[in-house]
């Protein structure tokens, strides 16, 4: 579905954040794009979403194809329409909106005034608290329902692929259980692809088929998720876990700088 073939993204005509990153995701998986703060996990979307121009970036190397289409040059709001969304880092909800107003804005492309109906009753049937806050302004909803919301109004658009940013920042444990779990619903029922962008490896990789884990703009090591769990770098440096099970921080880890770039 999506193939992100050696970009480059340029930050000020000076800044390098971005450095011959490559991926796929395949239809109707879920792939994990992960990596620390920093890492350029969120640019990525930003150079699939071709908003980097908000921020003066600039995608400068490399293609991005969709559905074997190349979307260089295409305009924001024709990603959408080719079904690409993106559930921003924050979630970028409409503060003084109401639910419902949200979700309708998700459908603003639409003229398919009954589906539009039907897809409502399903998001709410993923998201049960939304049905009682409806009338409700999005920005007094908690930081779950937001999150709630914020994947509703992406859904509204029919989108075939989903790209969601952090969507566990600064939930509840049990709250971001919930949410992974609805992701890997979505995907078996809506036949979307999810690309996924966390620090939280541990979830990201528990619901996805496949990870990639970024390091200072390059992808250092990829791999499907069961090997990744297993690989005693990421337990160490990702997941927090030493060969005994103790947690580590990456002050401990004396000799992190010189193995975090697995792959060079």
């Amino acid at each position: 579905m999506l193939s992100v073939k050696n970009i480059e993204v340029v930050y000020n005509d000076v800044i390098k954040v971005v450095r011959g990153v490559s991926f796929e995701v395949p239809d109707h998986a879920i792939v994990a794009l992960l990596g620390s703060n920093g890492a350029g996990k969120s640019t990525v979307l930003k150079a699939i979403s071709h908003i980097l121009e908000l921020e003066d970036g600039e995608l400068t190397e490399g293609k991005i194809e969709f559905d074997g289409r190349d979307i260089a040059g295409v305009a924001p709001e024709r990603v959408v329409s080719m079904g690409i969304v993106q559930v921003p880092e924050g979630r970028g909800i409409f503060d003084d909106l109401s639910v419902a107003e949200n979700l309708r804005v998700g459908a603003h492309t639409r003229s398919d005034g009954t589906r539009v109906k039907q897809d409502t009753e399903k998001i709410l049937n993923y998201f049960p608290v939304l049905r009682g806050r409806m009338s409700q302004m999005a920005g007094y909803l908690s930081g779950g329902e937001q999150q709630m919301l914020a994947i509703g109004r992406a859904l509204m658009t029919r989108c075939s692929l989903l790209m969601s940013d952090e969507p566990s920042l600064g939930l509840a444990p049990q709250i971001a259980v919930e949410i992974f779990r609805i992701l890997q619903r979505i995907t078996a029922e809506e036949e979307a692809s999810i690309l996924l962008v966390e620090q939280n490896a541990h979830m990201a990789l528990a619901i996805a088929s496949y990870g990639y884990i970024m390091e200072s703009g390059k992808i250092v090591l990829d791999g499907p998720s069961e090997k990744l769990i297993q690989n005693e770098d990421v337990k160490e440096f990702y997941l927090g876990l030493t060969e005994v099970g103790a947690k580590k921080s990456y002050r401990q880890v004396k000799h992190y700088k010189k193995r975090k770039r697995w792959l060079s």
